[in-house]
């Protein structure tokens, strides 16, 4: 049997046709199974098709023309009853981004970043102003920010001290940072009905837990009462943290997979060196 490259084009082009398709069944059955309701609407298409296929074996023509007719014009009408649900599933796929903005920042401006907001969050503890701020990273936040003040500025910790100063309009909601720009202000976000927060926490806390639970953002928080920080990742909450604890978690949060693993490999290098 002799291989061409026409033959090798074939089959790379089926294996990806059938990835493709493997992939779109997979997020279906995804949020599927994330929603009561469209795992009602799944178990409903199931007895359907089943009552067809038995209907064809014995033969019962009357149920089986029904059953024709509701195949037919059912898409139509799922379509228009279960239209909030697909209009998430849509919105869902549309948060996920290929490369998130923090990722395509050097180090400086990274570091840069980091500089400014653990500034700006030292003025605002020491003065017990109350502050949200969170970073998008991978899944996009564009639903909050079409909802809130658009700003579209360079980062600095005067423009976030000055957002969240008491008796400004834009201070009771969040700061959005994408990248190193501060894209909105004003900001609002689910709040969380974790059991695991203290039960102290203001709205603040809750908000921060709340997008930390529902996207992969970094939420940091300045307690108005006591000037407290806090930082909501990955669906926890960490509280009363140093400057610091603040600066090392954002530095590490930030910092690309791949420069991680990169580093790591250094580190372990240097440490066998200085062992030998």
């Amino acid at each position: 049997m002799v291989i061409t490259v026409t033959s090798i084009l074939t089959i790379v082009k089926k294996i990806i046709d059938i990835s493709i398709v493997w992939l779109m069944f997979y997020i279906i059955l995804k949020s599927i199974r994330n929603s009561v309701k469209l795992t009602l609407l799944f178990k409903g298409v199931i007895i359907i098709i089943a009552l067809k296929i038995i209907s064809d074996i014995c033969g019962f023509t009357t149920v089986g023309i029904l059953l024709e007719y509701i195949i037919m014009y059912g898409p139509l009408a799922l379509i228009v009853i279960f239209q909030p649900e697909i209009r998430n599933i849509l919105e869902q796929l549309g948060r996920n981004q290929l490369l998130g903005r923090h990722k395509v920042l050097t180090v400086d401006e990274r570091e840069r970043l980091v500089y400014e907001i653990v500034q700006a969050m030292d003025y605002l503890r020491k003065s017990k102003i109350g502050a949200l701020i969170v970073l998008e990273r991978d899944i996009s936040l564009g639903n909050y920010i079409d909802k809130a003040k658009k700003i579209y500025a360079d980062l600095s910790s005067d423009l976030l001290i000055s957002i969240f100063f008491p008796n400004n309009p834009l201070h009771d909601g969040g700061v959005i940072i994408q990248g190193n720009r501060i894209t909105c202000a004003g900001a609002v976000f689910p709040t969380s009905n974790s059991t695991k927060l203290n039960k102290r926490v203001g709205t603040r806390h809750r908000a921060a837990l709340g997008i930390a639970e529902e996207t992969d953002a970094i939420a940091l928080v300045v307690s108005e009462e006591t000037g407290r920080l806090s930082i909501a990742v990955k669906g926890e909450m960490f509280y009363n943290l140093s400057l610091d604890d603040v600066r090392m978690m954002l530095i590490d949060e930030l910092k690309p997979k791949v420069a991680s693993e990169y580093d790591e490999e250094l580190e372990e290098e240097e440490i066998y060196e200085e062992d030998n």
